[in-house]
């Protein structure tokens, strides 16, 4: 099927959701991507910060290969061993106590708003301007652009947002009724803002001294991307809720949320398929490889080597880890052009972001650095 007949019938078969890029791919292998006609691409992107290890993993292939031969689903009325030893092993990373398994983001935000909110008896969440974090309607109320918001008002009420990166602002936000602050170490959908050195630490200092839950949403930054495994680690803080997703299951759809100190009861949260053993079986095989193959460290070397080329082809970018943002005068053609030159990447406005596999080596970050230099 040629991309023609690709989009006809997208338009005519699937909701009309989404912007697409006019590439449709087929398959896909460690740094590349092959569409209909089998011409490659280098996926500068990672399926938005999802595939840190490239695509098809064959370690992530195989456990999931061999569990589907075992157990795909069986619901949360039964135990599960994978489900177990995921969450065992993310408390273990990230120094927190409880795990709640998601099948998104998304989920794992509305699991952090449920919780905080039965923790502390409390119903306002603070959220920060040009933020992120999720679609669906708990989610959607903590996200800050109004493409997102004004389809679907009156969202969640409760919600509030202070300016990025301006502890003032939210120090005199919190109120009696705030339950907690949620943020992203870097934003990425607003692309790749990254806040002042320390800021972080300023939040966690403020939500502890007025008593106010941390919820760090670390769904984009988390597992090596930044050039830690967490974000959260640069700054030597510990949230109390966190939340996961994206890299998690090396391209398997699943999320998560961790916390301290605070649990529901039973009944109080689910979901049919959350925490299902073909997805922890895919997560426990990809961090696995993150960790023996130490790709927060690859993340820091080569996001290093990237930004500095950049800088010296006298672009304008900024970035932590392999989590890049490039300025330019035309984001979304810059996109076009660059898939022209085999090279996918996509755009926050005016904002080319670049979320490579943490894979990359610096021949491939060349390969970009040469395609950017051809369109800019």
């Amino acid at each position: 099927m040629d991309f023609k007949d690709v989009k006809k019938l997208e338009s005519k078969v699937y909701a009309n959701t989404f912007g697409r890029l006019p590439v449709a791919v087929t398959r896909g292998k460690g740094v590349y991507l092959y569409d209909t006609s089998n011409v490659r691409y280098l996926d500068f992107f990672s399926g938005i910060a999802v595939n840190s290890l490239g695509h098809c993993h064959p370690k992530v292939v195989k456990a999931i290969q061999k569990q589907a031969g075992l157990l795909m689903h069986a619901s949360n009325w039964l135990y599960t061993l994978p489900q177990l030893k995921l969450a065992e092993k993310l408390e273990k990373m990230t120094g927190l106590k409880k795990c709640f398994l998601s099948n998104d983001g998304s989920e794992a935000v509305e699991c952090a708003i449920k919780l905080a909110r039965k923790a502390t008896g409390k119903t306002e969440i603070i959220a920060m301007e040009k933020s992120f974090h999720g679609r669906t309607m708990g989610a959607l109320s903590l996200t800050w652009g109004e493409k997102y918001r004004k389809p679907y008002m009156p969202l969640v009420p409760g919600m509030k947002f202070v300016g990025y990166n301006n502890i003032e602002a939210l120090r005199q936000a919190i109120s009696r009724n705030t339950a907690a602050v949620i943020m992203e170490p870097v934003q990425n959908e607003a692309g790749i803002i990254i806040p002042d050195e320390g800021f972080m630490r300023e939040v966690r200092k403020v939500t502890e001294d007025k008593n106010v839950l941390l919820i760090l949403d670390e769904i984009g930054t988390g597992f090596g991307r930044t050039g830690k495994m967490f974000a959260f680690q640069h700054e030597k803080v510990k949230p109390d809720i966190l939340c996961l997703a994206k890299a998690l299951g090396g391209g398997f759809p699943i999320g998560a949320t961790l916390y301290s100190n605070m649990d529901f009861e039973k009944g109080e949260h689910g979901g049919t398929f959350v925490g299902n053993p073909l997805a922890c079986a895919a997560a426990l095989a990809a961090i696995d490889v993150m960790v023996k193959q130490k790709l927060d460290k690859n993340a820091e070397k080569m996001g290093k080597y990237l930004l500095e080329r950049l800088k010296a082809n006298n672009h304008k970018a900024r970035g932590k880890g392999l989590m890049v943002g490039v300025d330019v005068k035309d984001g979304k053609k810059t996109v076009l052009d660059l898939i022209k030159q085999r090279v996918l990447t996509i755009n926050s406005g005016n904002t080319v972001r670049v979320l490579p596999p943490l894979t990359v080596n610096k021949q491939h970050c060349d390969t970009f650095i040469k395609a950017l230099n051809k369109v800019v």
